[in-house]
Parts: structure tokens; sequence; C-alpha cells
């Protein structure tokens, strides 16, 4: 009996202790560069990841706290521009059009703001970033339960990067879990994608417009 027990567990150890490999990968990448909005490292960009927004053109409860959590950035100095990276022409609209003007609502002057309306998932955005926008150094901005997974990316296509952990107004428990559960399985994708290399869907010449923005920022 003792040795069937055994029999059972050492393949069920070894499968769970592979199968979190790139979940564990994100944790380490990203250790030491996690950081609260109170804390974080002043960069002079700060990248902030899209996601769905609502029916009626309102940013999502996600999309709203990383949004806040930009914005004060740049009100306490710790960040002199925004790109904001997401899915321009997705199924649920224009992200990034809706957070360039959700933030101008929020008081952040528009030439802090440039669009990428081609960062399809986080490592698109982190990969453009760094090849389109000429990004080596920034704050990356997305709520905890995605932090790790978006920091080791951006470091792993080149950007020194610190993750700042955003708030998500009116989210519940049980959401939050579901989507920490999500983002668990996303970590294979990004750990596959990041061995091969993967080029992003959409490829484009350098793109001078953070560089710019940064000029205009410092008049």
């Amino acid at each position: 009996m003792r040795r069937l027990r055994r029999r059972f567990w050492i393949p069920l150890i070894v499968l769970v202790l592979l199968g979190s490999g790139p979940w564990a990968w994100t944790e380490v990448g990203a250790a030491g560069h996690e950081h609260d909005e109170a804390t974080a490292p002043a960069a002079e960009v700060a990248i902030v990841l899209g996601t769905g927004v609502e029916a009626d053109g309102r940013p999502s409860p996600r999309l709203e706290g990383r949004l806040r959590t930009a914005a004060a950035l740049v009100a306490s100095g710790r960040a002199r521009v925004l790109l904001v990276s997401g899915d321009g022409g997705g199924d649920s609209g224009d992200e990034t059009g809706v957070m360039a003007a959700y933030l101008k609502g929020l008081g952040v002057d528009e030439k802090r703001v440039v669009e990428d309306p081609h960062g399809l998932d986080t490592y698109d955005s982190c990969v453009r970033a760094r090849e389109v926008y000429g990004i080596d150094r920034a704050l990356v901005v997305t709520q905890g339960y995605h932090l790790s997974r978006a920091v080791t990316l951006c470091r792993r296509v080149g950007i020194d990067a610190d993750g700042v952990s955003a708030g998500c107004p009116g989210c519940g428990t049980l959401f939050l879990a579901g989507k920490a559960g999500r983002d668990f399985f996303a970590c294979f994708k990004a750990a596959w994608d990041t061995v091969r290399g993967r080029p992003p869907v959409t490829s484009e010449p350098p793109n001078p417009a953070v560089t710019e923005a940064l000029t205009v920022s410092m008049r």
C-alpha cells in the first residue's frame, strides 16, 4: 500500500512542479521590481497596459484603476510620459483611445500621452515599447495579479522595468481570484513567446512619438 501511494504522489508532485514552472519564472523575473504607487521609483515613461472597455465606452474597473494610478505617477513626478498600450480596434472598442481620453479627463496633459493601438497582448506591448518606441527604462502599470508576468516580459525583451500595482475599484474577491487563475495559465504562453522570440503581431519602423513627448514635457 505504501509503495502504491508513492507511485501516485511522486508523479503528481512532478506534474505540479512542471505546471508551476512558467508562473515561478515570472515571479523570479519580477522579484524586487514590484511596487505600489507610493513607493514606485521614478522613470521617464510609464507603460499603461490596456484591457477591455465597457459597451458605453467607459473604461472597465480594471482599466480605470490602471489609468488612475498612471495619472497619480505623473502628478507625483514619478513619470513624465505615459505610453498607453492596448488593442485600438478590438471587439470591446478602442482601448487606447478610451485610455487617452480618460487620462485627459483626470488632468493629464494630452501631450504627455502616446497611444500604441497595436499592443494586442502583454508580450506585444513590451516588444513594441522597446522596438517601436525605443523605451529601455519604464514603469509598468497593471493590477497585482498581472504584474509579475508583465514586468518579467518587459525585462526579458530589454526594458529595465519596474511594476506598479494598480487598484481595481469595485472588483470583488472572486473576480480577482478568477483573473489570477487566468493569469497563471497565461504564463505558459508568456514563457513560450519569450523562448521563441515571437515578433509582435504588428511590426512597424521606429516611432519617435515617446521621444518627442519627453522633449515637450521638459518645456
